[in-house]
This record gives C-alpha cells, sequence and structure tokens, in this order.
C-alpha cells in the first residue's frame, strides 16, 4: 500500500508560504499494512491447486519453517556436527521474532524482548553463551550478561489520573485494602516460584514441558483466571486491570478466558537472574528479538561453511512416502510466477503453527491430533511501528521509558525501539512501537474486521493508546506508520489446555514427520518454541546415531 509522508515536497511548501506552516499542521499518516502468512495461509485453507515440482532434492531433513522453533532446531544440529539438512523459510523469515528497518532504524514486528531464562532453560542459556551474550556462568543461578542487552533504566511506567508511575502494577493512589492484595499477590507468587509438586518436579517451569504433573496443582488449569481471582478473595479492579493486561500481553486474551493455571504460571515460572542487573531485567536490541534469529542463521551458517541451508518458499504438501516424508515447496519468483519444487527426506520437522501444519499433512488426525477438538484459540494481533522525528511532549511524572503502557487502556502501551541506544543525549530520531491484542471480540471475529479494515481504521486503532498519552499533538512528531497484521498470532492457553490428548500425542511423535513450535506448549514465547526446536533436534541426532 502507499504511503503518505509527512515530508512534503519543497514546490508544495513554498506554495504554503513556508515549511513551517505544514508542520504546525496536526496531519494523520496513511499506514504501510502487512499482512505476512495471509495469502499463502488462504491458499491452504482454500485448497489451491499446486504446480508440479521441477526440480527435487535429496536431504536427510528438511525445517518447514523458518522461526524461532525452525532455527533452533537447524542451530542445535549444526552446534553438533549434523550437515545434511535445509530449513524451508516460509512466508517470513523469524515469524514473530522478525524485525523491519527504515532510515538506519531497526523496530520490531513481534517480539521485543527475552525475560532472563531460568535454570530450567538449559536450552537457551546455552544458545546465549554460544552467541556472547551470557558472558560467563551460563550454568550459575545468576550469570554475567552483556551490558549492551540488558534493558536500560528506566525500563517502564504506567500512565495513571494524567500522570506516569514507575510501576505498572499500581501500588499508590489506591485503597489500603486494594494495596494490601497486591502485596498477597505478589507475597504468593514469590511462593509458588519454587514451589514442588508431589512429582519433585516444580509447578510452574519453563519449558511448560518440565512442569509437575500433580494432579492437585493442574486442577487449576479447569477453572478461569478471573473466576480464581473471585474464590482467592483478589477483588481490587487495579490488580484485576494489571493481571488481565499481563494475559492479554503474553496470551492474546484476558482472564476472563485464560486459564487459571496459565495465569499463575506466567508469573511464577520466572525465576531467572542476572550477576550485573536488577530483579526483573530482560533481554532487549532495537529491532526485539529479531536479533536472536540473525544470530542463530549467522551461527548455523559459520558451522555449514554455506547459506544454502535456507531455502526460499513455502512448504505446501507433506506426502508420507516408505522411503520418507517428500515436501513440496513453492517459491514466488520476482515476476510473480510461481515455482515449484520437491524436497526427499528420511525426516521433516514441522516447524509452523499447527494451523497450518495440519493442511500439509494428509491427515493429521492419525497423529492423535483432531484439529476439530484439539485445536487452540489463536489470537489476533497488531504490532505498529511508528517512524518519530523528535519526541512528543510528555505529561508530568517518570520520564519516557522503554515499555510505556495506558492504565485501562484499549492497546498494551508502546516500546522505544532506540531507548537501548540512548547514552548522553536522545537520538534525534526513533521508534514508537505499539502493541494491540484484539482481545475485546472472539478471535474469528478480530479476524474478520482485520481482513475488512482500511488502512485509517487500523491506524486509529494502532495509535490508540499513543493519542490517550499524547493527544493528537502527538502526530506532529509521527513520520511515517507501518502495521504488520498477525491474525493467528498467537495461541492461547484457555481451559483445559494442561490435558489437552492432541497436544501430548504431538509433543511425543518420534517418527519420519515430527512437531516443533510453541503451539505444542499452548502458548508462544521464544523459550516455548526454542525448547521443541531442539528437542526435535535431540530426536533427530538420537535416530542419527543409532541408525
Amino acid at each position: 500500500m502507499r504511503r503518505r509522508s509527512f515530508l512534503l515536497g519543497a514546490a508544495t511548501a513554498a506554495a504554503a508560504g513556508s515549511v513551517g506552516y505544514w508542520r504546525a499542521r496536526v496531519v494523520e499518516t496513511t499506514p504501510d499494512v502487512h499482512y505476512p502468512g495471509m495469502q499463502a495461509g488462504h491458499a491452504l485453507r482454500d485448497k489451491a491447486a499446486l504446480p508440479q515440482p521441477s526440480a527435487t532434492r535429496q536431504h536427510q531433513v528438511a525445517i518447514l519453517g523458518s522461526g524461532v522453533a525452525g532455527l533452533s532446531c537447524a542451530w542445535k544440529l549444526a552446534r553438533e556436527g549434523f550437515t545434511d539438512f535445509v530449513v524451508v523459510q516460509g512466508p517470513e523469515f523469524a515469524g514473530n521474532a522478525a524485525a523491519g528497518v527504515r532510515d538506519g532504524l531497526d523496530y520490531p514486528l513481534g517480539a521485543h524482548y527475552l525475560p532472563l531464562p531460568s535454570l530450567a532453560s538449559t536450552h537457551v542459556r546455552e544458545m546465549l553463551a554460544d552467541f556472547g551474550i551470557i558472558e560467563r556462568g551460563a550454568g550459575d543461578a545468576r550469570p554475567y550478561y552483556d551490558e549492551a542487552v540488558l534493558v536500560h533504566s528506566p525500563q517502564e511506567r504506567l500512565l495513571r489520573n494524567g500522570r506516569w508511575e514507575e510501576h505498572l502494577l499500581p501500588m499508590t493512589d489506591v485503597p489500603d485494602a486494594d494495596a494490601a492484595q497486591h502485596q498477597r499477590f505478589l507475597a504468593l507468587v514469590d511462593q509458588l516460584r519454587t514451589q514442588v509438586g508431589s512429582d519433585g518436579r516444580k509447578v510452574f517451569c519453563i519449558p511448560l514441558d518440565l512442569s509437575s504433573r500433580d494432579p492437585a496443582w493442574r486442577a487449576l488449569d479447569a477453572l478461569t483466571f478471573k473466576d480464581w481471582l473471585a474464590r482467592e478473595g483478589y477483588t481490587s479492579p487495579a490488580l484485576h486491570w494489571y493481571l488481565n493486561y499481563c494475559c492479554r500481553d503474553d496470551y492474546g486474551a484476558g482472564i476472563e478466558v485464560v486459564s487459571a493455571w496459565a495465569g499463575l504460571h506466567y508469573f511464577a515460572s520466572r525465576d531467572g537472574h542476572a550477576a550485573n542487573a536488577g530483579e526483573g531485567a530482560v533481554l532487549t536490541w532495537p529491532g526485539g528479538l529479531a536479533t536472536l534469529a540473525e544470530r542463530m542463521r549467522a551461527a548455523i551458517t559459520q558451522k555449514l561453511g554455506h547459506a544454502d541451508w535456507l531455502l526460499p518458499g513455502t512448504a505446501v504438501r507433506i506426502e508420507e512416502l516408505a522411503t520418507g516424508p517428500r515436501v513440496l515447496c513453492i517459491e514466488e519468483s520476482a515476476d510473480g510466477a510461481a515455482r515449484a519444487y520437491a524436497l526427499q527426506t528420511r525426516r521433516t520437522v514441522c516447524a509452523m503453527p499447527l494451523f497450518v501444519a495440519q493442511r500439509l499433512l494428509p491427515d493429521i488426525r492419525a497423529y492423535g491430533y483432531d484439529p476439530a477438538t484439539h485445536a487452540a484459540p489463536h489470537a489476533a494481533w497488531m504490532v505498529s511501528n511508528f517512524v518519530m522525528d523528535g519526541y512528543p511532549l510528555e505529561a508530568p511524572g517518570e520520564p519516557l521509558s522503554w515499555d510505556n503502557v495506558v492504565y485501562e487502556g484499549q492497546a498494551l502501551g508502546y516500546v522505544v525501539s532506540t531507548h537501548q541506544l540512548l547514552r548522553v543525549a536522545r537520538t534525534p530520531r526513533s521508534v514508537f512501537t505499539a502493541y494491540h491484542a484484539l482481545s475485546g471480540q472472539t478471535p474469528q471475529a478480530a479476524r474478520e474486521w482485520l481482513t475488512r479494515a482500511s488502512p485509517q481504521d487500523l491506524r486509529d486503532v494502532a495509535a490508540v493508546d499513543l493519542v490517550a498519552a499524547y493527544g493528537k499533538e502527538f502526530w506532529r512528531n509521527a513520520r511515517q506508520l507501518e502495521i504488520t497484521v498477525r491474525g493467528h498470532a498467537m495461541a492461547t492457553p484457555v481451559c483445559g489446555y494442561l490435558s489437552n490428548q492432541g497436544l501430548a500425542a504431538l509433543r511425543a511423535v518420534d517418527g519420519p514427520v515430527l512437531f516443533a513450535h510453541a503451539d505444542l506448549s499452548g502458548y508462544s514465547v521464544f523459550e516455548e518454541a526454542s525448547w521443541w526446536g531442539v528437542t526435535a533436534a535431540a530426536r533427530i541426532l538420537g535416530g542419527h546415531r543409532q541408525g
């Protein structure tokens, strides 16, 4: 779509009398809107005719998808010396960890940070050490991290009652009884971080696969987080808002939908620390988690000695033959023509969302997963990047932070991509990245609205928290806007997801076709996607050694 720039030409400015005249106007820019994967996904859904392959390549392993799971699988294989594999990129390199760049400014198109990994997340710690992000002590309780990627201060702030406050959970200007509830909840979370079930496992662990199976604790999955809060006497409106915000941020849905187990897991599973950072610190980059995707790509290329392992195109069909899976892929050329090629493999890893994988396989129900009963809802999201020329005037209170949230806002606030670059003075230009989980309606209704909304409609939704923070004056600084629409951004852990037998069946698959995606955990974060990628790699390596 065409972009209308604020930077008007000299002739127009001269006709107006002066450039200052134009800069004084408040004009809302027309966005560029992107729908990564939508065209390919709809073609699969609608069973579009597939061309015949013009060539066939032979490889021991094909990994379908270059998101965090697929790249983690490839990184682990290469690191262990396994070289005969390829990765079919899919419609978007890095998937939910993708990034964009304009005029030299990087910004996230999806996930923008990684919490400090817990001791149980050994796969993530190994990766961060491999990349030099953990500089020493990867196996320690408090590793030493590269200072450049630890989030700089100030980290977060909350706009409430016309002023910015330092923390996202309100602790001042609330009734004493509510403040007491806030403290009680935080104390409970501290206790749950070390809680162990009857099987000796941590109750809330990340990766989720290592969590306790204790039925007494897993019973929390039978009720919503909102119902659990009511049962436990948590009635504070501010606490409810905060917990609802957190669930929308990680799961794409609110406390009235998310499982109580998942709601508590959000807080209690995070127990990572750093020797050189305070509690609650995270790792972040201007382009978000795309930096980790690029580090994986570089590490794989270095290990293999070439970059031909990453293939263009999208996998569209898997044939399960006696000789091994055969994968049909389609690559769109520069002139718009489609070229098909095939991959004959011994093992194939479906590192894609399950709602896509089910359309590639002859019948995914043969693996114990029935989409009609086992498919999780997937939340619809918008990630909107506003390229800023200067900075809007701030409301009183805390200074501009990396993460900025509007209390009771419709969206999820915004992060400042150049925050990690700030030293003595602000950069003259920046990118404000606004996140919006469309949780006010069903996922299907949200997707339908996204497909028919005009660029102006999307812009108004994208800017809702920024306009709440700065008023229409915000548009004096916003020069360009890029909106990324993710109709199936993430799986939502609704009640019963822990006992989902279809997901359990796919997690256990160890044959010619393997599954590796955060969907197997029921929600989408880096540690879970990476876990299933390295788990698939371990199964491939184990079978290869036995063979």
